[in-house]
C-alpha cells in the first residue's frame, strides 16, 4: 500500500509563493497518477491540479496560470508550485494516487494526510 506525506504549506501575505511537496512510499512511484487537491473549512474537497493521460497537467479554472504541478519520479516525489497566492486559496492541501487516472475527480483511492495553506490579505 502507497502512503503519502505532504509538506510546504505555511501562513504567506497575498501575492506571495509556496512550494508543496509530496513523498510517496511503499510502492512503484512512477505507476501511480497523482493529483493535488484542496478543501477549505466548511466547502467540499476540489480538485486542482493533476496530469492526463499523455502526461500533460490539468488545473482547475481557479488556479491556471499560478500553480504548476510537476513529479520527480527519481525522487518519489509530486510538487506544486503556488504564486500570485490569493486568500480564497487558503484551505489544506493534499496529494492523491491511484492506479486509475481521476484527473480532478476526488475518488483516489490513497490519500495524504494534509498540509494547511493560509493566504492573508
Amino acid at each position: 500500500q502507497v502512503q503519502l506525506v505532504e509538506s510546504g504549506g505555511g501562513s504567506v501575505q497575498a501575492g506571495g509563493s509556496l512550494r508543496l511537496s509530496c513523498v510517496v512510499s511503499g510502492d512503484t512511484y512512477s505507476t501511480y497518477y497523482m493529483a493535488w487537491f484542496r478543501q477549505a473549512p466548511g466547502k467540499g474537497r476540489e480538485g486542482v491540479a493533476a496530469f492526463e493521460h499523455v502526461g500533460l497537467p490539468s488545473y482547475a479554472d481557479s488556479v491556471k496560470g499560478r500553480f504548476t504541478i510537476s513529479r520527480d519520479n527519481a525522487k518519489n516525489t509530486l510538487y506544486l508550485q503556488m504564486n500570485s497566492l490569493k486568500p480564497e486559496d487558503t484551505a489544506m492541501y493534499y496529494c492523491a494516487a491511484d492506479r486509475v487516472n481521476w484527473l480532478l475527480w476526488p475518488r483516489y483511492k490513497n490519500w495524504g494526510q494534509g498540509t494547511q495553506v493560509t493566504v492573508s490579505s
